[in-house]
Formats: C-alpha cells, sequence, structure tokens
C-alpha cells in the first residue's frame, strides 16, 4: 500500500488532486484509516492513476475520464473516448481560429467596419427548404431566450450549417453552396424571418443570402425579404454534441414505421410532458414502450414525433448511449438530438 505521498510521486498527480479525484469518485483510495482518515492506496492503482493525469492535461472532462476508467477491459471502447475527445479539442481550435482571425481584422482596421463585414453566399432554393423544414420545429418559443427563438445560420470553414434548439431538443442540417463571398459568420434568423421566407422557396430557384452583425438578407424570385439578427449569442452547440464523447449503439430504422411504433407506444405523463421509452435490442431491434432492455432511454414523445416527421420519409440512423444521454437521429443531410428524460 502506498500513502497518499508517495502516490502523488508514481502517479504524476498532486495530492490535492488525488484527494478531489477521491471526492469526485474518479480515483479513490483502496482504503481510507476510520481513525485519522489517510489514504492508502494499491500499487495497482498506480496505472489508472497516470491515466488520469495524462487525460487531465490534455483537458479531457471528468466524466470521460470516468468512463476511460470503467471501460479498462475494453481498449477499442477507451480508443473511441480518445478520438472523440481529439474531435472536441479540433472543433475547439478551429472555433479559437476563427476568432483570432477576427481579432486580427479588428487590429487592422475600425471596429465598427469589422462587426459589420457582410456574407454574401448563394444556395438552391430547395436544399434551403429542406434544411429549414429539418431544423425549424426545434427552435424555442421563450421571449425571454430571443436567440433561441431563431434558426442559427453558420458559415464555417466554406460549410453552410443551420441550427435550432430550445435547450430541449436541437436539430442541424447542412445546405449545399454554389457561391461565397466574406468572412466566417453566424447570425440567428428570428422565426418570422424563417417563416416569412419558406412560402417564397421555389425549386429550382438560386437564393442569394447576405449576413451581418446587422442585417440578414435574402433575395429569391425577384423578391426580397429582410430583418435584424436576433440578439444574445447562440449557444454552443458543438459543445453539446462532444457531450455525446463515446461510443453509442447505432441502429439503421425506417422512418415511417418508427414514427408509427413511437405514436402508438404507451407512455406515462412526467412534469407536464407525454413520455414514452426507446429501446434497441442486442439483434439491433427497435421497440417503443419496452423498459426492461439495457439500451433504451426515455424522451419526450412529441418532441421525438416532431423529429421524425422533420427528418422525412427513408431510412434513419438512431443513435443511444444510455439512458441519461441525449437520442439521436441522423438522416443523409440532417442531425436531431433529444434530450433524455429521468423517470
Amino acid at each position: 500500500m502506498r500513502t497518499i505521498g508517495e502516490m502523488a510521486r508514481a502517479s504524476g498527480l498532486t495530492i490535492s488532486a488525488l484527494r478531489f479525484y477521491d471526492g469526485a469518485g474518479v480515483l479513490s483510495p483502496a482504503f481510507v484509516d476510520p481513525h485519522n482518515g489517510y489514504r492508502r492506496y494499491a500499487a495497482g492503482q498506480v496505472p489508472a492513476a497516470r491515466l488520469v493525469a495524462g487525460l487531465r492535461r490534455v483537458g479531457m472532462p471528468l466524466s470521460q475520464i470516468t468512463a476511460m476508467l470503467d471501460r479498462h477491459d475494453d481498449r477499442p471502447g477507451m480508443h473511441a473516448l480518445l478520438d472523440a475527445h481529439l474531435r472536441r479539442l479540433e472543433d475547439g481550435l478551429t472555433d479559437a481560429r476563427r476568432e483570432l482571425s477576427r481579432i486580427h481584422r479588428m487590429i487592422d482596421g475600425d471596429l465598427d467596419l469589422v462587426e459589420d463585414l457582410m456574407t454574401e453566399l448563394t444556395v438552391p432554393a430547395d436544399g434551403l427548404r429542406a434544411a429549414l423544414a429539418a431544423v425549424r420545429y426545434a427552435a424555442g418559443n421563450d421571449p425571454e431566450l430571443p436567440t433561441l427563438s431563431g434558426v442559427l445560420i453558420e458559415l464555417l470553414d466554406g460549410a453552410l450549417r443551420l441550427v435550432a434548439t430550445d435547450r430541449y431538443r436541437m436539430a442541424i442540417a447542412d445546405v449545399p453552396l454554389t457561391d461565397l463571398t466574406g468572412p466566417d459568420t453566424g447570425v440567428v434568423a428570428p422565426l418570422p424571418l424563417v417563416d416569412a421566407l419558406v412560402p417564397l422557396l421555389a425549386a429550382g430557384t438560386p437564393v442569394r443570402m447576405s449576413l451581418s452583425a446587422s442585417e440578414i438578407a435574402f433575395a429569391v424570385g425577384g423578391h426580397g425579404l429582410s430583418g435584424a439578427p436576433a440578439p444574445g449569442e447562440f449557444p454552443d452547440y458543438r459543445r453539446a454534441l462532444a457531450a455525446r464523447a463515446g461510443e453509442p449503439l447505432r441502429v439503421s430504422v425506417d422512418a415511417a414505421a418508427l414514427r408509427r411504433d413511437v405514436a402508438a407506444a404507451p407512455t406515462v405523463r412526467h412534469e407536464n410532458a407525454t413520455v414514452m421509452v426507446l429501446t434497441i435490442g442486442a439483434d439491433g431491434s427497435v421497440e417503443a414502450g419496452a423498459p426492461d432492455r439495457p439500451h433504451r432511454v426515455a424522451v419526450n414523445q412529441e418532441f421525438l414525433l416532431a423529429a421524425l416527421d422533420a427528418g422525412g420519409p427513408g431510412q434513419l440512423v438512431l443513435e443511444l448511449d444510455g439512458p441519461i444521454m441525449p437520442l439521436a437521429l441522423r438522416g443523409p443531410d440532417s442531425f436531431a438530438v433529444v434530450m433524455p428524460v429521468r423517470l
């Protein structure tokens, strides 16, 4: 057995860090003296402590470190967690590069002008219409959260993405581009502007979009439409997606068949919501209302039906990572997340 000081020297963790990880339930000592509270660690805990030290040096969240230790006999699972964390770091680096690029422009020019730089792009109307239909249902309607009462229009690395969330669900859709000029940007189009645009989106018609910090403008089929972006900062949806790190169970399903099962599933009332349980069997079968299976999650039935309706017919991939992680639905060009409900 090792004292906490000996364990600190052997692992590279400080004594205070070892106490913290004990309290957090990440790395508990093998024995605690009931009389004086002194901690004793087994020699076999040194590799785990060294692993914790390395993972914290690269910024892995405590929940994922715990998952790594729980999977010490599952090397593919541990590698999957590491790969997922690397993707989070890469996404963060992309965001940092974009912000630093903006700051460089601020240094070289006038702040007010930089903040109102215009990004212009052209997209096909049918592609934009499909993407809006895939995310519109997930937008919020709380007047105290105007940023959530809209659709994020984000340009990043030459790709266009639409995102909507009300904190309980989230929908993401990508839109093909035919032309783009201007810097990366992200603005939130208020729902009245979005809803006024949709009827103008006739198939085969190009849509010219102009985006800045002060105005969102659309030109389509001889019609012009514009408005101010919603105030506030849109939630960091990438961080929310990163919270799904790991290797979820994935199964391909027919959207129409799943919708029928969800609509007919047994439900319970929970905190003013109608909740049902979705489960996936070991054979990949999906069933609504079978809470005895190990791979299950309880969700708001209305939210799941709305996500299935927005995704349209055809094949979807369900991603399930346990009863306390979001349920994800992945389509060819869209991605939806429904938050779990604790019953």
